[in-house]
């Protein structure tokens, strides 16, 4: 078999291993089944930290109004998990409104879940985060099927129905809940109920100051990925670490970049799967063409999977939070070729 020809095969295998791994954190997650590394912090400075994201990802066409009020708000759950069913739940309000509208995130508190999904009434202490969009709403025949895998009411091609689905695994898995109030054509909003705790913070910052604080002052990080909401996650995730980020949506793209300014970037941060080039290619690439640039890649693959098959090159799991980010960045910079970051 010609070499160009398994190397497509190899890369078609490798996608599709890549888009598994995703589907089966989903599907984990909306089973209970997703390990969580939960820890206490401020879900309203979480929700401001992702507000310049979210504006990104909404686009334009929709106006973004966040509400948090001084009160601390503190919850103990999987940040990471929390940022991901943040914009998640935001995407969807974006395609309801067909990229133009408004959405309204408040975080607030309550005493009360209310009765849903054929549960009785919770009692207690709840932080809530909610979604107010302006979109088309959802019929009555959806409204109760919308947390289902793999169910979705858009186009083919336009959403994968696993979205939600996170949202819901996630919420339950945290001893919260997630409920939905919508009228066809007046738009829904979505509730996040998460336990309230004691306001003491672990000891992951909720601030990602301290991370930066470490981090050169003037590091500019080329992130290599092809997907856009990913690489518009990572950009603004580097960009509130007061971090300089180019963004390359190729190997090819970031080759170019690289040999066109050598000792502009202080750490290479790539996608491993990747149309053409691979980001294991794209490291050994520079290991021969600029070996004092450190390579970070950043991957979706499970741990046996990643152990074996990144070539020795450091790599950050997805999803992953930006303290994570941050903690990858420092080694990856300290240590050149060091070793895998979990």
């Amino acid at each position: 078999m010609p070499e160009t020809k398994r190397l497509r095969y190899v890369e078609a295998v490798a996608e599709t291993a890549d888009r598994a791994a995703k589907l089966t954190s989903q599907l984990l997650s909306f089973a209970r089944r997703q390990a969580l590394k939960p820890q206490v912090f401020d879900a309203g400075e979480s929700v401001l930290a992702l507000r310049e994201m979210m504006t990104t990802l909404l686009g334009s066409g929709v106006e973004l109004e966040v509400n948090v009020d001084d009160c601390p708000r503190h919850v103990s759950a999987d940040r990471s998990q929390f940022d991901t069913a943040l914009i998640n739940m935001a995407v969807n309000a974006r395609d309801a409104m067909d990229g133009a509208g408004k959405l309204t995130v408040t975080v607030g508190e309550a005493v009360v879940i209310p009765a849903v999904r054929g549960h009785s009434p919770v009692d207690g202490k709840f932080v809530t985060v909610a979604l107010t969009d302006t979109g088309s709403g959802i019929s009555a025949e959806h409204v109760g099927r919308i947390f289902e895998p793999f169910f979705t009411s858009k186009a083919v091609g336009k959403g994968t129905g696993l979205g939600l689905s996170q949202v819901f695994g996630f919420a339950k898995q945290s001893d919260g809940e997630i409920i939905v109030n919508s009228r066809e054509g007046e738009g829904t909003t979505f509730i996040l109920f998460l336990p309230s705790v004691m306001d003491t913070i672990d000891e992951q910052p909720t601030s990602y100051v301290g991370e930066a604080a470490v981090l050169p002052n003037d590091l500019c990080v080329l992130v290599v990925e092809d997907n856009t909401e990913v690489g518009t996650f990572a950009t603004q995730a580097l960009a509130e670490l007061s971090v300089e980020a180019v963004w390359a949506h190729d190997a090819s793209e970031a080759l170019e970049k690289i040999d066109a300014e050598p000792t502009r970037f202080g750490v290479i941060f790539s996608d491993v799967v990747m149309p053409g080039m691979s980001g294991i290619e794209l490291a050994q690439a520079l290991q021969q063409r600029h070996p004092d640039i450190p390579v970070l890649l950043a991957s979706g693959y499970s741990n046996v999977i990643a152990t074996s098959g990144s070539f020795g090159f450091p790599l950050l799991h997805k999803p992953y939070s930006m303290a994570e980010l941050a903690q990858a960045l420092r080694k990856a910079i300290g240590a050149g070729k060091v070793e895998q970051i979990s």
